[in-house]
């Protein structure tokens, strides 16, 4: 397992490589190629906005203090947080908003290692919590646990929670983390055991990390199956989660801000640093982070995602200190293997509906070939972005060796050739005569519009149309079902987002490009394959992978799945991303987080 380096050294490495000196301003990528011109290209889409922010509940306090002052934390987060309930979201930004709140057993640090929370242990088969087997594992729950209404953490809520999570009527996101798992058992009201459908290789699958948070019963007991997401009791406790964690929620409104206050049952509760937490969401993230390195006005600006010649001047302000190390997450573009041409209705990017072209496996791989990842590097995110083939990077032990992705734009183009679209005037049709166009998407962000701009002109050259739209981020991760412009329906063509494993075993992570977990109307759009890609032979080695215990050759087949999927193009990384989040001096605790949330320790923050 690949060892990161504590967030005092990231920092001063990422700070030092800043000082390099810049190479091209945002906007002087590589010479634009000749757009189409024998076709018109269809016009690029508005912006979407986020929805209308709705206050849950009423505000029972004064509103949170400044940043200056020690006992109010003040986060700011660019993509808005639009529901609270981890296990129905697909963002980071509801990820992180939740574990505000919510617990799980374990969290991941800043190296890695698993650090218990809600467990009193980490269970392993040295201490007798793991079965020697794979069969099952043994938690330990701290007692004296108390959720904030003042009710008891028990047993009973774990269960409760995998029982949620696990119905595939619930559609929860976090799905892969808990059908794995047969039956829970509580010894006592502070020890549960979970017996495994298969034996397992990764006893830390389920109740760890982002994924893993519990969820109180007697507040979401009626809330299983179907009206997880329709019921309005359930939508009001999406939005305003009963928890165990060092804050409770005062006030949420959607698309905009989160509220939290002190705790009283927490069990640390006297230590608790902060009378009030606020996390800020919209805006951007150029502006988040001149509130903190800048002006000062706040003290935790997440996701610096900007152009390398906006990020120097910012962390130069002298009023923070950068976070950095690890892997923030791959960013990628994920190609649509059903069509999402709007006439087709409810039949819309459901996944019997195979794509025009990009099921041909010339065309990903020739759209694969035109992408000049070099530019969007050195261009855009310079010493925060490494060019990248892999959807697997971490640990560093599963980054494959195998795979290439320089740029190749000649042969780009004769791969079309073969496919049978051939060139004329720069343009290519289909057999029908109609232009090749594509519609990508990605979230409101500058540097992915960068990206975005680059990859047009990319593909220009090679003979394809490209029309960018521009996705309010609190809307383009929320997950909701009612609103088009989510990741997940993905009514476009190719969109590119960022992510990655949720810890250091890739099995929940990897499953998310099985049959079985396309997207559709039928999951709610939640199952965790948002390109619906199908392939027999993948899901053949993704259940070897899943049994397999041997170490290394478990490794060695995530490889090999790793480089099925590139080599089919069922999605195209681009950039491993080293992103920084920014601290303003004199704030501690914060550290870099490859495999969890950033607020996972946020209990110990402290001015």
């Amino acid at each position: 397992m690949r060892t990161i380096s504590s967030w005092k050294r990231a920092a001063a490495l990422l700070a030092a490589a800043l000082l390099l000196p810049l190479l091209v301003a945002c906007g002087g990528a590589a010479a634009p190629a000749a757009e189409p011109t024998a076709a018109a290209e269809a016009p690029a889409a508005e912006p979407t906005a986020a929805p209308e922010a709705t206050a849950v509940p009423e505000p029972t306090a004064e509103p949170a203090a400044p940043a200056g002052d020690p006992k109010s934390l003040k986060i700011l987060y660019w993509q808005a947080p639009t529901v609270l309930n981890p296990h129905v979201s697909s963002g980071t930004k509801d990820f992180d908003a939740a574990t505000v709140i919510l617990e799980p057993f374990a969290h991941y640090n800043q190296n890695d290692e698993l650090v218990a929370y809600l467990a009193e242990e980490i269970p392993t088969i040295e201490n007798g919590g793991v079965a020697k087997d794979g069969t099952s594992v043994t938690w330990k729950l701290k007692k004296g646990v108390k959720w904030s209404d003042g009710s008891d953490f028990t047993a009973d809520d774990v269960i409760f929670t995998w029982k949620y999570a696990s119905d595939p009527k619930t559609a929860a996101t976090t799905v892969s983390n808990y059908n794995t798992i047969k039956d829970i058992t509580a010894v006592d009201a502070n020890t549960v055991t979970i017996t495994w459908i298969t034996p397992t290789p990764n006893p830390y699958g389920s109740f760890v990390g982002f994924s893993g948070m519990v969820l109180q019963k007697k507040q979401f007991e009626n809330c299983i199956g179907e009206k997880a997401l329709t019921d309005a009791a359930c939508q009001a406790a999406n939005l305003a989660p009963i928890g165990t964690n060092a804050y409770m929620l005062k006030e949420f409104k959607p698309g905009d801000t989160v509220t939290y206050v002190k705790n009283p049952a927490y069990r640390g509760a006297d230590k608790t640093a902060f009378d009030t937490v606020e996390i800020k969401g919209g805006g951007d993230a150029t502006t988040a982070g001149n509130a903190v390195c800048q002006t000062g006005e706040a003290d935790y600006a997440w996701n610096l995602q900007v152009p390398k010649a906006a990020l120097e001047p910012i962390l130069a302000g002298g009023k923070c200190q950068p976070i950095a190390g690890g892997s923030f997450g791959v960013e990628r573009i994920v190609v649509n293997f059903s069509n999402p041409d709007a006439a087709l209705g409810k039949k819309r990017s459901e996944p019997d509906q195979p794509h025009p072209f990009l099921t041909n496996p010339k065309v990903r791989q020739a759209i694969n070939m035109a992408i000049d990842r070099a530019a969007i590097v050195e261009n855009l995110y310079g010493p925060t972005g490494v060019a990248n083939c892999n959807i697997l990077v971490v640990p560093e032990a599963v980054n494959s060796k195998n795979t290439k992705c320089d740029r190749d734009i000649e042969g780009a183009k004769k791969l079309m050739d073969e496919a049978g679209f051939p060139e004329k005037d720069g343009v290519r049709a289909g057999a029908d005569g109609k232009p090749l166009t594509l519609y990508f998407q990605t979230s409101i962000n500058t540097l992915r519009q960068g990206e975005q701009a680059i990859i047009k002109s990319n593909l220009a050259e090679l003979g394809i149309a490209v029309s960018l739209k521009a996705v309010d981020a609190g809307v383009f991760f929320s997950g909701d079902v009612g609103i088009d412009d989510t990741l997940n329906k993905m009514y476009v063509d190719i969109q590119m987002y960022t992510n990655g494993p949720d810890g250091v075993d890739s099995q929940a992570y990897l499953e998310g490009w099985t049959c079985g977990k396309v997207n559709s109307a039928e999951n709610k759009w939640n199952g965790g394959n948002d390109g619906r890609y199908c392939n027999k032979d993948y899901d053949a080695l993704f259940a070897q992978y899943k049994a397999e215990f041997d170490t290394a050759k478990r490794t060695a087949l995530a490889i090999q799945l790793n480089d099925l999927l590139v080599s089919d193009n069922a999605v195209i990384p681009l950039v491993n991303r080293r992103t920084p989040n920014a601290i303003i001096n004199g704030l501690t605790g914060p550290t870099y987080n490859t495999f969890d949330s950033g607020l996972w320790n946020i209990d110990s923050w402290h001015k």
